[in-house]
Protein backbone atom coordinates (compact mmCIF):
# COMPACT_ATOMS: atom_id res chain seq x y z
CA UNK A 1 0.00 0.00 0.00
CA UNK A 2 1.39 3.39 -0.92
CA UNK A 3 0.95 6.46 1.22
CA UNK A 4 -1.20 8.11 -1.47
CA UNK A 5 -3.86 5.41 -1.47
CA UNK A 6 -6.92 6.31 0.54
CA UNK A 7 -8.13 3.53 2.78
CA UNK A 8 -11.42 2.87 4.49
CA UNK A 9 -12.45 0.75 7.41
CA UNK A 10 -14.56 -2.10 6.08
CA UNK A 11 -16.54 -4.92 7.66
CA UNK A 12 -16.50 -7.98 5.41
CA UNK A 13 -19.23 -10.45 6.34
CA UNK A 14 -18.65 -13.98 5.10
CA UNK A 15 -21.01 -16.97 5.26
CA UNK A 16 -19.57 -20.40 4.52
CA UNK A 17 -22.02 -23.17 3.56
CA UNK A 18 -19.38 -25.47 2.04
CA UNK A 19 -16.70 -26.75 4.46
CA UNK A 20 -14.46 -27.81 1.56
CA UNK A 21 -13.95 -24.11 0.72
CA UNK A 22 -12.51 -23.17 4.12
CA UNK A 23 -8.88 -23.87 3.20
CA UNK A 24 -9.07 -21.70 0.06
CA UNK A 25 -10.83 -18.96 2.07
CA UNK A 26 -8.09 -18.97 4.70
CA UNK A 27 -5.44 -18.74 1.97
CA UNK A 28 -7.16 -15.66 0.51
CA UNK A 29 -7.42 -14.01 3.91
CA UNK A 30 -3.74 -14.72 4.48
CA UNK A 31 -2.89 -13.03 1.15
CA UNK A 32 -4.69 -9.87 2.34
CA UNK A 33 -3.54 -10.10 5.98
CA UNK A 34 -1.66 -6.78 5.82
CA UNK A 35 -5.07 -5.05 5.67
CA UNK A 36 -6.84 -7.12 8.35
CA UNK A 37 -7.43 -5.43 11.70
CA UNK A 38 -9.34 -8.33 13.25
CA UNK A 39 -11.34 -11.43 12.52
CA UNK A 40 -14.02 -13.40 14.35
CA UNK A 41 -15.52 -16.71 13.29
CA UNK A 42 -18.68 -18.31 14.60
CA UNK A 43 -19.55 -21.88 13.70
CA UNK A 44 -23.35 -22.31 13.68
CA UNK A 45 -23.53 -26.08 13.92
CA UNK A 46 -27.33 -26.30 14.02
CA UNK A 47 -27.46 -24.78 10.52
CA UNK A 48 -24.13 -26.22 9.32
CA UNK A 49 -22.71 -22.81 8.38
CA UNK A 50 -19.87 -20.65 9.59
CA UNK A 51 -20.12 -16.89 9.87
CA UNK A 52 -16.92 -14.87 9.71
CA UNK A 53 -16.52 -11.14 10.33
CA UNK A 54 -13.33 -9.58 9.02
CA UNK A 55 -12.49 -5.93 9.69
CA UNK A 56 -10.05 -4.31 7.28
CA UNK A 57 -8.39 -0.95 6.76
CA UNK A 58 -7.73 -1.12 3.03
CA UNK A 59 -8.01 0.66 -0.30
CA UNK A 60 -11.32 0.08 -2.07
CA UNK A 61 -9.73 -1.88 -4.90
CA UNK A 62 -8.17 -4.35 -2.43
CA UNK A 63 -11.51 -4.86 -0.67
CA UNK A 64 -13.31 -5.37 -3.99
CA UNK A 65 -10.70 -7.85 -5.16
CA UNK A 66 -10.82 -9.85 -1.93
CA UNK A 67 -14.61 -9.83 -1.74
CA UNK A 68 -14.89 -10.93 -5.36
CA UNK A 69 -12.39 -13.76 -4.95
CA UNK A 70 -14.16 -14.96 -1.81
CA UNK A 71 -17.55 -14.79 -3.51
CA UNK A 72 -16.32 -17.06 -6.31
CA UNK A 73 -15.51 -19.86 -3.85
CA UNK A 74 -18.14 -22.62 -3.90
CA UNK A 75 -20.62 -22.26 -1.05
CA UNK A 76 -19.20 -18.95 0.20
CA UNK A 77 -20.91 -15.55 0.23
CA UNK A 78 -19.25 -12.23 1.10
CA UNK A 79 -20.62 -8.70 1.51
CA UNK A 80 -18.70 -5.56 2.41
CA UNK A 81 -19.91 -2.64 4.51
CA UNK A 82 -17.78 0.48 4.11
CA UNK A 83 -17.15 3.26 6.61
CA UNK A 84 -17.79 6.77 5.38
CA UNK A 85 -14.92 8.76 3.96
CA UNK A 86 -13.87 11.87 5.89
CA UNK A 87 -16.32 14.63 5.09
CA UNK A 88 -19.11 12.28 3.95
CA UNK A 89 -22.50 12.52 5.59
Amino acid sequence: MTENQETRVVLLGIVVDEPDSVEALNQLLHQYSRYIIGRMGLPYRERQVSIISVVLDAPGDAVSALSGKIGRLPGVTAKAVYSKLPGEK
